[in-house]
């Protein structure tokens, strides 16, 4: 969890990022990456070409494991399988908290669920999305519990890590409306929606947003267990939608650029002596996707 010193250096550090002497070269040398990669990207099936145009008009594609067809499916859901378990189902301490992640260390003992996001299939779809080479910040294992708190990623945002991102959550139990959906605004709506709010950033009650938007043009991405949900979280406002009937499960997968807009809002899912363990079962490109980082800082230092 974030302290409130690095909460206030990264507000100070976008603040800087604003200014127009540092975002006006930063845009421009985006732009000139994007025409540079445009002819580098990978060549993708009808099918996946199909779905990253949905992407870029809707904002959000649903699909599943079966029609994804991973090679490494199976073994993830053993290994998600052998995990549910061992996420407890009730939290001691915070009465304001309403999620719970698996550790590090639990991700570790069969580290399947974090490969999953590294497929190749996977990270061509992001490339063609994002336009650039993939920075993939890993996957986090959740459960979303039943109760009355409404606060952070439940209220309507649109994430700012990037100028894109792109986000994939598997549903490890059946969702239906009253199991904490993924829910968000299509994007022809929310960019309605930021004009008349300037919006920038940060959470929006749904009281609020229900001045500028009817419920009935919420979109509820509900569906049996292995359901997919593929969103460009930077495009549409979005939340995960209260669960009043059980807890859901899912795992969310994190991708960016590696020129994020907001690089130091980008974090890793596993600490670098765990990544670093793994690095021996990654391909060269997989590694480039882990450990950007380095490469981004490197640049930034020359």
């Amino acid at each position: 969890m974030k302290t409130i010193a690095t909460q206030v250096r990264n507000q100070v550090l976008k603040n800087l990022y604003e200014i127009s002497l540092i975002k006006t070269p930063a845009e421009c040398a985006y732009q000139a990456a994007l025409a540079k990669h445009m002819s580098h990207l990978p060549v993708l099936s009808s099918t996946d070409s199909t779905l990253v145009e949905t992407l870029n008009t809707e904002g959000v594609v649903i699909t599943s494991l079966e029609e994804l067809a991973i090679p490494s499916t199976p073994q993830m859901l053993q290994a998600a399988k052998k995990l549910m378990p061992k996420i407890p189902r009730v939290l001691s301490g915070d009465e304001n908290e309403f999620v719970i992640h698996a550790t590090s260390q639990q991700i570790m003992e069969d580290p399947k669920i974090f490969l999953w996001g590294l497929e190749q299939r996977l990270l061509n779809i992001a490339e063609n999305y994002l336009g650039l080479p993939v920075a993939y910040h890993g996957a986090y294992f959740r459960r979303d519990l039943v109760n009355q708190v409404e606060i952070k990623s439940r209220l309507w945002h649109m994430d700012s890590e990037d100028r894109k991102l792109f986000k994939v959550i598997i549903y490890l139990n059946d969702i239906n409306d009253d199991g904490g959906p993924f829910q968000y605004i299509p994007k022809y709506i929310t960019s309605k929606v930021v004009h008349s709010l300037g919006y920038k950033s940060g959470y929006i009650r749904d009281e609020c947003m229900q001045r500028f938007v009817s419920p009935s043009n919420y979109k509820s991405c509900i569906g049996l267990s292995g359901t997919v949900v593929i969103a460009g979280t930077n495009s549409v406002f979005h939340r995960g939608k209260r669960p009043i009937a059980y807890d859901r499960l899912a795992i969310f997968f994190d991708y960016t650029s590696r020129q994020p807009r907001f690089p130091f809002y980008c974090k890793s899912s596993l600490p670098m002596e765990d990544l670093q363990a793994l690095s021996p079962m990654f391909s060269e490109q997989q590694k480039q996707c882990v450990f950007w980082r380095q490469e981004f800082y490197s640049h930034i230092g020359e």
